[in-house]
């Protein structure tokens, strides 16, 4: 078997020509393949698979790739290698920008897709965390951004998002008030401690079952907040 044996990669692409020229390819160099044809499916798949690299297409029928992009970094760090017929360099900026590793134009090469592949492999194994966070009073979905308590989807803020992302990726862990300020806020907010305050309190109402007791969003005084 090759050095590449058992490694997941999934392939987003809604052109079934390079789909299949793409399973075969990978497949006979030992990776275990799967394929989206839409945006959504990827982050169906991409949930359900976990994998440790993606090759991703802008163009989707559904939503663009930039949007697929956010929401595995959501919930994951894996290297994900964009492929694309789009040339202009704004895009290659906008794709990086978001989260990508790197960018490979349509048309290409087999053998040097293959080497950017392993070249993003190379950089180093990535933790490959849970898209779905589960509590006793409510879920949170990394990968399609969503809370739901009871059944029943969960409005937040932008920044409230920002705030549960945080924490729910790093489930079980003190996060700092300096690293959510920074994180959510910027640099120049990281003494604005009340904000913390603020939206942790707005968290509760809208998650804890009793927000003036909560057994989930817990304060650890002075130091952060933590996600049990």
């Amino acid at each position: 078997m090759s050095e590449t044996a058992r490694i997941r990669i999934l392939v987003v692409d809604d052109e079934p020509q390079i789909i299949r020229a793409l399973r075969i390819n990978l497949k006979v160099r030992g990776y275990d393949v799967a394929t989206a044809a839409s945006g959504s499916e990827a982050l169906r798949v991409a949930a359900n698979f976990h994998p440790e690299i993606v090759l991703l297409d802008l163009g989707l029928p559904d939503f663009d790739g930039i949007d697929v992009i956010g929401g595995l970094r959501g919930w994951t760090d894996i290297p994900i290698v964009v492929l694309s017929a789009r040339t202009d360099s704004a895009d290659t900026v906008e794709a990086l920008d978001a989260g990508a590793d790197d960018f490979v134009t349509k048309p290409f090469e087999m053998d040097a897709l293959l080497a950017r592949l392993r070249a993003a492999l190379r950089r180093g194994p990535r933790a490959v965390e849970d898209a779905v966070v589960v509590t006793d009073s409510f879920i949170v979905d990394l990968a399609a951004k969503t809370v739901t308590r009871g059944g029943a989807t969960v409005h937040l803020t932008r920044t409230e998002w920002g705030v549960l992302e945080l924490l729910a990726r790093n489930r079980g862990k003190l996060v700092s008030q300096k690293e959510i300020l920074q994180t959510v806020w910027g640099p120049r907010h990281e003494r604005e401690t009340h904000y913390l305050r603020i939206y942790l309190g707005q968290l509760r109402q809208k998650l804890e079952d009793d927000p003036s007791h909560p057994r989930h969003l817990l304060t650890e005084t002075g130091m952060g907040y933590r996600l049990v």
